[in-house]
């Protein structure tokens, strides 16, 4: 016995239309709806797949900090709330008009062979024009919400992103995701415009951190598929290069990342906490880039690169959260 797909029943509907019976039944018309729904939802899924939703939600960990620090104390909701839209719809956009773009590589890929664009369920023409209303409503949004400064930033971040990273680097050279990383930093000084109409050291700086900590997040994750990027001929550092050489890169900008996160103490004029907790998360993210290499030296057949990558973003978040915390405190 088989199971009954509610598509064959629609089709069974209509057949039973076309031979003559003429009318449709409750039941026909429930399994009609269903079918349209489920549809439907699928189309929706496709479309929020586009934007890459996991990566923007690490984009907005680093923008409601940022500006908590640049208010000295609680933003506006209204003003967080507008900054988050206009967020989302430039990082959704760009991330949409990357899936357009890079479409070819992700069908040989396994990590991006499950994309709407991949599978069919997305067409490009339908991805190229969602991607630009998301990337110019952004724009747009921001200029009619906060100040000009903030829609030129907001701009810049999808130019850099789409043009940059993913026309000129990606295919071009192993350091593509250092310079195209950049892009990720752009939310820090988007949060901060938006609250200030105005930019200083201290959002400098947490761009450094993040852009130093681009490197160190993101060849761990290039290192476990790295066949996958050799298969596309995507010339990322672990594709290319000897593992020890991607491990001790890592390591210096590993250790970039925690001096500039150091440098926030005088530039944001933060308190005992936040240089305690800066050097102790620094101190846990720089044991586990050596351990990598480490592991690498020794010959490990598993280096077990996503250790890193996975404690990466808990570094980011924590660090973060201290950035939002500070301002609350009585020293």
């Amino acid at each position: 016995m088989t199971a009954i797909d509610p598509s064959d029943e629609l089709v069974g509907a209509e057949v039973s239309v076309a031979a003559g019976s003429l009318r449709i039944t409750p039941d026909d018309l429930r399994v009609i709806n269903s079918v349209d729904r489920k549809r439907t939802r699928g189309v929706i899924a496709a479309y929020v797949a586009l934007t890459k939703p996991r990566i923007i939600e690490l984009l907005l960990v680093t923008t409601v900090p940022t500006m908590i620090l640049a208010s000295n104390g609680v933003p506006s909701v209204a003003l967080v709330a507008i900054t988050l839209v206009g967020g989302f719809l430039a990082a959704g956009g760009a991330n949409a008009l990357n899936m357009y773009l890079d479409r070819d590589i992700d069908a040989l890929m396994v990590r991006t062979g499950h994309r709407p664009l991949v599978t069919g369920e997305v067409s490009p023409r339908g991805a190229l024009g969602f991607g630009l209303v998301l990337a110019m409503s952004s724009v747009g949004w921001f200029a009619l919400t906060t100040n000009g400064l903030t829609a030129a930033l907001t701009a810049a971040a999808i130019l850099m992103y789409v043009v940059g990273y993913t026309l000129i680097l990606k295919r071009r050279t192993p350091q593509n995701i250092v310079w195209g990383g950049a892009a990720g930093c752009m939310q820090i000084l988007i949060g901060w415009s938006a609250v200030t109409g105005s930019l200083t050291w201290a959002p400098a700086v947490l761009f450094g951190v993040v852009f130093f900590w681009t490197p160190p997040h993101y060849w761990p994750l290039s290192l476990r598929f790295r066949d996958d990027y050799a298969a596309a001929g995507v010339p990322m550092l672990p594709v290319v290069a000897p593992l020890s050489r991607v491990a001790k890169e890592i390591i210096g900008y590993s250790w970039a990342m925690v001096i500039t996160s150091l440098l926030l103490v005088p530039a944001g004029h933060m308190s005992p906490f936040f240089t305690v907790a800066t050097v102790v998360l620094g101190g846990m993210f720089l044991r586990e880039a050596h351990g990598l290499l480490r592991r690498v030296r020794r010959g490990d057949a598993d280096v077990r690169p996503m250790r890193l990558f996975h404690f990466s973003i808990s570094y980011l978040s924590l660090l973060f959260l201290a950035v939002a915390i500070d301002p609350f405190l009585p020293f």
